[in-house]
């Protein structure tokens, strides 16, 4: 393919597809994420994302919803995100970078006055999040510096992505080995109107929140690589002396954390991860006093957000199979009441379940399907309530022509229920088959807006059928299910997915010639891996691949996760690291593929690519690679989506065509 895209007939048709979808949209919100709540149920707000042209990255606002409308409550000019109001309603704080680009600071904002928000005092680096404090005379900052390194799930790349200055353009990058600077937490005073930092020096804090006015709980590691997020433990922070102390570790992950109102409880997620800030499993509870913890009772759900209603009520939402789940548990005796359990995703943006409980147990949360655009729904005893909604135009545009989507289930061939979602064009079948698979490999399809990639309703516009699949090791099912992936990727996780092809090919759904592979991160590990396994494909997308577990080892931020969860030695020949690795795999693969990195991408570097798409073209199969200059982890601005999506879509219809 050539270095630029032609204006091609599909390319047109690309642009065509994304200008009706967005445009009746420019300026406003056409996703949503961060709901919050007050405890009243008086305040709402939510971020939304913004696209004000089919150009570069969204931007984030914060909105309030009044009369069905979505009001914009911060600046026009930057982003904005994770507003919340003091627990009394009187103050509404959010971050943004309004001041310097992708360094976001601090604004405070009274609901009930005129005027624009008032920046507190700066603090060095970017703030990630912002949480009042119980009594709301205090603010914790969780704070990154520039240099620091977002989450796979963020788009990899570091937290200041700003462009060097011109005059110091020629400096090289300088990598010590000991990771960008550390995280910390800085607490803002609303009495003083002072900002002062809290976490000691050499204690990186991944993630926080107030257990009590006086004490803090930190998700937190020595090191502050990527790596170091795996091990990291709960602490807690003595705001009073300063002192900080292991509370719970874990052979896990750990992340949510929430402490009580009166500071006596610890709640935290424990759960088998192999993304920060994708965080689902067992709920675990530790009182702060004695140090003695205990595993809750939810009712069969992967636990992903967590909020104290009070010191006697513990809030929490999650995944059961493809369902959203949202619950209240009492501490004391573990009774649990259920509030929400429906297919509809609920989150927003997020790709997990989250949402805000009021006092009287009412829950804001962000509800989708795939042919249901994001609405603002508050849920209590009398049904639900929708508040705002992102429908225009553009998503009706996109319901005409997406099809339908279905829940699927099937046995693997170890009797295992696998569970996905299948996405079909109207009209019978059978239909040329693209299977989306997800990234993680710890995550979940639900039935969400466009299955979370544009790609997919774009294929079924063309005609073809998108399995989205949960293979084992997916969100939903249960740590014993996820942990079944750890030391087997690309194993009986990988059997699970053709097990799910060759359903849909018994029932007569599929086109048994015309089956292709897509996905992102461990999605384009599995897109790679399966070519080298299986000769049926017809053709492949792998999008930010790993295909060589040594070079990804030494070249990933989180090298140490690829070999702990392959269960594999470096040092020792023959171990999973090449058993597993499709780059020593390709001399069985027939597939002609489309290889896909971002150049900035560390988390599964564009190295990875290259060596795929170099070691296929060693043994004569076709292949073509693509590396975005400006993109991390996946193709995530304009116009690279434009593109990427049009030679995506140009790949399968080349060799796996749909009927017109």
């Amino acid at each position: 393919m050539e270095t630029e895209s032609a204006k091609t007939t599909s390319r047109s048709a690309v642009e065509e597809h994304l200008r009706r979808l967005h445009q009746p949209a420019f300026g406003t919100p056409h996703a949503l994420r961060e709901a919050h709540i007050t405890a009243d149920g008086r305040h709402v707000t939510v971020t939304g994302v913004v696209l004000d042209a089919l150009e570069g990255l969204p931007r984030t606002a914060v909105y309030t919803a009044e009369d069905g409308r979505l009001v914009p409550v911060s600046a026009a000019h930057g982003s904005a995100h994770g507003a919340s109001h003091s627990p009394d309603g009187s103050t509404l704080a959010f971050v943004s970078d309004r001041g310097t680009p992708h360094r976001f600071q601090l604004h405070l904002l009274a609901p009930d006055r005129l005027g624009e928000a008032v920046a507190a005092p700066a603090v060095p680096g970017s703030v990630e999040y912002a949480h009042w404090s119980p009594d709301g005379r205090a603010i914790l900052l969780g704070v990154a510096p520039l240099d620091a390194d977002l989450a796979g799930s963020q788009g990899s790349a570091t937290v200041g992505t700003a462009s060097p200055e011109p005059d110091r353009s020629w400096q090289p990058l300088v990598e010590t080995g000991v990771g960008g600077g550390f995280r910390s937490l800085w607490q803002f005073s609303l009495d003083t109107g002072e900002v002062r930092q809290i976490s000691p020096e050499g204690v990186n804090c991944w993630e926080a929140n107030w257990c009590g006015p006086g004490h803090v709980l930190a998700v937190a590691s020595e090191g502050a690589d990527e790596d170091s997020w795996y091990g990291a433990t709960l602490r807690l922070i003595d705001l009073a002396d300063g002192s900080c102390r292991e509370l719970y570790h874990s052979d896990v992950q750990l992340g949510v954390p929430a402490g009580s109102p009166d500071g006596a409880t610890a709640a935290v997620v424990r759960a088998v991860c192999s993304d920060r800030w994708i965080v689902a499993g067992d709920l675990v509870l530790i009182d702060i006093a004695t140090g003695r913890s205990r595993t809750a009772e939810v009712g069969g759900t992967d636990v992903t957000a967590l909020q104290w209603i009070d010191a006697d009520r513990l809030g929490f939402l999650g995944l059961r199979h493809l369902a959203s789940v949202a619950g209240i548990i009492d501490p004391r005796d573990g009774s649990l009441t259920e509030v929400v359990s429906t297919s509809l995703a609920c989150g927003g943006a997020s790709p997990l379940p989250a949402g805000r409980f009021t006092t009287d147990g009412s829950l804001l949360t962000v509800q989708e399907s795939y042919d249901l655009p994001q609405q603002l729904v508050l849920a209590d005893a009398r049904g639900e309530r929708v508040l705002a909604s992102t429908a225009h135009p553009g998503t009706d545009y996109l319901r005409s022509v997406a099809g339908t989507a279905r829940p699927l289930s099937w046995v693997a061939s170890d009797g295992l229920e696998i569970e996905g979602v299948l996405c079909t064009p109207e009209g019978p079948g059978p239909f040329p088959l693209v299977v989306s698979i997800h990234g993680g490999p710890v995550w979940g399809y639900r039935s969400t807006w466009s299955m979370n990639y544009p790609w997919v309703p774009l294929l079924v516009s063309r005609g073809y059928a998108v399995l989205s699949p949960n293979p084992r090791g997916s969100s939903g099912r249960g740590q014993e299910f996820a942990r079944q992936v750890v030391g087997d990727m690309g194993g009986a996780d990988a059997h699970d997915i053709l097990a799910g092809i060759d359903h849909l090919v018994g029932e007569g759904t599929v086109q048994p010639e015309g089956i292709g592979l897509m996905g992102g991160s461990y999605g384009g590990y599995m897109s790679s891996w399966l070519v080298t396994q299986d000769t049926r494909f017809a053709a492949s997308v792998p999008v930010s691949p790993v295909t060589n577990w040594y070079s990804q080892s030494l070249t990933s931020n989180i090298g140490e996760w690829g070999n702990s969860f392959l269960k594999a030695d470096l040092a020792e020949p023959g171990s999973a690291a090449h058993t597993r690795s499709p780059v020593f795999h390709t001399h069985k693969a027939r597939t002609p593929c489309l290889v896909v990195a971002g150049a900035k991408d560390r988390c599964t570097p564009p190295g990875q690519a290259r060596e795929f798409h170099q070691a296929l073209r060693a043994q004569g199969i076709e292949s073509t690679l693509l590396i975005y200059p400006q993109e991390g982890h996946g193709v995530r601005s304009h116009p690279a989506v434009a593109d990427f999506l049009t030679r995506a879509l140009d790949w399968f219809e080349r060799h796996m065509p749909a009927r017109p």
